[in-house]
């Protein structure tokens, strides 16, 4: 006992003579009355169906949520059937409104008659905050390289499994983003994505490694807090319907420092 008295007390001593005094302690008592309430939100009628505080960026009536990022002008894809689709040339669409944290809905399909193979077989994509990507492609029995895959964060993160229907059938992501937060020109806490494909989890709190580049490794480059989502072009015919997004509040610590 002598012993460990001795050493509690040096421990003592060194955190006193350091000024780490600072400890954590909870924020709220537990069954706090007095917690903050979650807001009500209601959920849609169906699996898929926007909430009640989302934002519908695609209803299947028209593109008035989007731009051209060619030009800035209205998007060019086409409207049919309560789906868009890819006009090849046309190049990438953005949202006209900016996003950061957030959950976001998007369902798409391939072609059902099948061309090409590997990477030129359905191929375009979903970019968060304008910079990265969450690979679509036809991956149904379609071999190509596993960073390159549906449910890939491009280039970075191979899915955790397959889960890809067979091409001409509608698809679905649901995606968790945290943004990146930057200190000047440096990041000091990455991004993070998950990501469910067809209702099974393919990516699980990923840490990004930067802006999503082709063929190198990706790097962070500073931008602001908010920025638009994108979609590709990538010369494939590829539809989008059921596009939703719900804004997070930046995640809070449930602890507080207290000396």
């Amino acid at each position: 006992m002598k012993v460990k008295s001795i050493v509690f007390g040096i421990c003592v001593m060194l955190l006193a003579a350091s000024g780490c005094t600072s400890v954590k302690q909870h924020r709220w008592a537990v069954h706090d009355v007095k917690r903050p309430q979650p807001p009500i939100v209601t959920p849609g009628q169906q699996p898929g169906q926007p909430p009640s505080d989302a934002i519908v960026l695609f209803d299947g009536k028209n593109l008035s949520q989007w731009l051209s990022d060619k030009d800035g002008g209205p998007a060019k894809w086409k409207v049919e059937n309560g789906y868009m689709e890819t006009v090849r040339g046309t190049g990438y669409i953005r949202t006209k409104q900016s996003f950061g944290d957030c959950q976001l809905h998007v369902e798409w399909a391939s072609p059902a008659k099948v061309s090409g193979r590997g990477q030129k077989r359905g191929n375009s994509g979903v970019f968060l905050m304008s910079n990265y990507e969450v690979q679509v492609l036809d991956s149904y029995k379609n071999k190509t390289y596993p960073d390159g895959m549906a449910g890939a964060v491009y280039g970075q993160s191979p899915p955790l499994v397959n889960a890809s229907r067979p091409p001409g059938q509608w698809q679905s992501y649901d995606i968790i983003f945290r943004r990146p937060i930057f200190k000047g020109d440096k990041v000091v806490k990455p991004a993070t994505m998950t990501v469910l494909y067809n209702g099974v989890l393919v990516q699980d709190n990923f840490e990004i490694e930067g802006t999503t580049v082709w063929r190198k490794r990706a790097e962070y480059q500073a931008h602001p807090d908010k920025l638009p989502i994108k979609l590709q072009d990538h010369e494939n015919p590829v539809r989008f319907r059921n596009v939703w997004i719900r804004e997070l509040p930046e995640l809070e610590s449930g602890f507080v420092n207290s000396k």
